[in-house]
This record gives structure tokens, C-alpha cells and sequence, in this order.
């Protein structure tokens, strides 16, 4: 009998709570409506803090990029530790041939990863001994001239062309050299190229080095061929494209049209569960080859680099990172 008093009272209690939860006064009502906007305010708020953060972060680098904001203490702890790094004597190639395939925005972004690619390398144990970009023209021109009044004109252990990546393998000095005004601080002359020709394997020398094709790899998502290893004395290609998958085998036909070889990156191999396409920026794919080049271990690398979010939701898969790594951010190559 009270068993069923004490229910009937707590019944009487929920239905009394559940009507007062329903029917709010208008002073209730007005208040629960403004915290609501207050709430949403806050969420908007967050947001475009979260914006701010990543576009101060993103600026912050190009400036880093650029040689700027480094006082002499810190200009000279940063040629310290360059002194003690090791060269990775490879030459990396930034295909930029692809102005007109991309809009404004996508032209800011690959800016944006350039700045974040030649960052990348800067900060680097083992960083390649060159890094080349080639048909800088049109408005990748214009924005790189308009960033940091051309910080990248600083960039130390870097050439500029406006000409083709195919001058690599020119037969004769003329043709090695680039055109004048064709690139800016650390470009070969004729002289350097002619007398460095035959000795690639000289990281001193790899700079301004001509090679011949058959040293010559575009990366490339769409090659069959998968990439082994980095070898020294060997040019890398990646395509400077940011086109969010508008132009399938656009890399992959540009190799065949030079004669050079082509080949993807092992993902598959290693990361055979990443159900989204196999595309990454222009900045993550220059990384990941840094990260093999330190470790010497394409798992490590691909799971250092890659955005976790590019996972399957809830997969069992054990990230090596984390385990062999203490403590430890177009189509594009791959």
C-alpha cells in the first residue's frame, strides 16, 4: 500500500514538473530566448576566433618563411642550427605551370602552401639540398611579389623560374641557363651550370646541376608506379595544382609529354584502409617526403602527415606515430 502511495506521488510529481517545464511564464520564456541567443552568439563568436587563429597562424608562417621578424640573437641561433644539419642532396621540383587552371582563391591557397613547404624544409634535421619552382608566371607571380613586399626572393637554398622544369635536362649552356629575369637569389648562371654538369651527386654543386631525364620523377596520385625510396643525386616533381580533383591524370599526361618517369607515393600500400581519395595538398606531399628522408620509414611519414580526419570513423588502426614516435599540417603528387 505505500509502494503504491509513494508511486502515485512521484507520478504526481513528474506530471507536476513536466507541466511546469511546458508552460513557462513570459518572464521564463524571455529568458530562456536570450540565453539561447547568447549561446549562439558564443558559437559564433568561437568561430570566428578559430578563423582568426588559423589565418594569424597561416601569416605567421609566411612572415617565418620570408626571414622576417627574426632578431640578430635569433638569425644567428637559426644559422647555428642550420650548420649542423645534414642535406639531403635532392632536388625538389614545384611545378607551377598550372596558373590557369585554378581560380583566385585556390592561387592564395598554393601561396599559402609554398610558403608552408619552403617552412617545412627550413625547420628540418635533414632538409633537401635544393629547392626549384618553375613556370612562376601569371597570378602566382602576382601574389608572391604582393606577400612580404617578395620574402621569397629571401628564401635561402631556393630557385625561381618563370621557365618550364624541362630546362633541367638542356644539352648545351644556352639552354641550361635560365632566360634573364626568369628566377631570383640562388639561380644558376651559365658559367655554374657548365661547370657543375656531371658531378649531381655533389650536394655543394646539386643547386644549379642540369640532370639528365631518367633522374628525373613527377609524383604524381594517378601513376601505377609506386615510389621505393628517395635517392640522392635524383629530382622530385611535385605539381602545383590546387583543384580540389577537377583534372584527373593532368600531372600524369605533363610527365609523359616530357619523357620523365612518374610514380605515387606508397599510401595504399600503407594506409590501405583511408577511405577518401588519395590527394593531399601541395605542402603535406613536400612533407611527407621530408619525413622519410628523417626517418627512412614511409609509415611513419604518411601517419605524421596525413589529417587524422581522412580516417575512417571509429577504425582500429594503430597509429606507428605514437608508438615509435615520442612526443612527437590540386591535384597534387603522390
Amino acid at each position: 500500500m505505500e509502494n503504491d502511495t509513494a508511486q502515485t506521488s512521484e507520478k504526481s510529481t513528474s506530471l507536476e514538473n513536466t507541466s511546469e517545464a511546458v508552460v513557462l511564464s513570459k518572464k521564463a520564456q524571455k529568458r530562456a530566448l536570450k540565453m539561447a541567443r547568447l549561446e549562439e552568439r558564443k558559437m559564433e563568436r568561437r568561430a570566428k576566433e578559430k578563423t582568426a587563429k588559423k589565418e594569424k597562424k597561416r601569416k605567421r608562417a609566411e612572415r617565418l618563411a620570408a626571414g622576417e621578424q627574426l632578431s640578430e640573437d635569433e638569425r644567428q641561433k637559426r644559422a647555428k642550427v642550420d650548420r649542423a644539419k645534414e642535406p639531403f642532396a635532392a632536388r625538389v621540383v614545384l611545378d607551377l605551370g598550372f596558373d590557369d587552371k585554378m581560380s583566385d582563391k585556390e592561387i592564395i591557397s598554393l601561396s599559402s602552401q609554398l610558403a608552408y613547404v619552403y617552412s617545412v624544409n627550413r625547420r628540418s634535421s635533414n632538409p633537401f639540398q635544393s629547392l626549384l619552382f618553375t613556370s612562376l608566371n601569371g597570378r602566382t607571380l602576382s601574389r608572391l611579389e604582393k606577400l612580404n613586399n617578395a620574402g621569397y626572393k629571401r628564401w635561402t637554398g631556393t630557385e625561381w623560374w618563370t621557365e618550364s622544369y624541362d630546362r633541367l635536362w638542356a644539352q648545351n649552356r644556352e639552354e641550361s641557363a635560365p632566360a634573364e629575369g626568369g628566377s631570383s637569389g640562388g639561380t644558376a648562371s651559365e658559367e655554374d651550370c657548365a661547370e657543375d654538369n656531371g658531378d649531381d651527386d655533389n650536394p655543394e654543386k646539386l643547386l644549379a646541376t642540369p640532370v639528365s631525364r631518367d633522374r628525373v620523377v613527377y609524383l604524381t596520385a594517378d601513376s601505377t608506379e609506386v615510389l621505393e625510396e628517395l635517392k640522392e643525386g635524383e629530382t622530385y616533381v611535385i605539381g602545383g595544382l590546387c583543384d580540389h580533383n577537377r583534372y584527373k591524370n593532368i600531372c600524369l599526361d605533363k610527365a609523359r609529354e616530357s619523357g620523365v618517369s612518374a610514380a605515387q607515393l606508397p599510401i595504399g600500400r600503407f594506409l590501405s584502409h583511408l577511405p577518401t581519395r588519395k590527394v593531399l595538398t601541395v605542402n603535406q606531399v613536400f612533407e611527407i617526403l621530408v619525413k622519410w628522408v628523417e626517418t627512412r620509414d614511409w609509415e611513419l611519414s604518411l601517419y605524421a602527415v596525413i589529417p587524422k580526419r581522412k580516417f575512417q570513423d571509429g577504425a582500429a588502426h594503430e597509429d606507428p606515430t605514437e608508438m615509435r614516435i615520442a612526443n612527437t599540417t590540386v591535384e597534387t603528387a603522390l
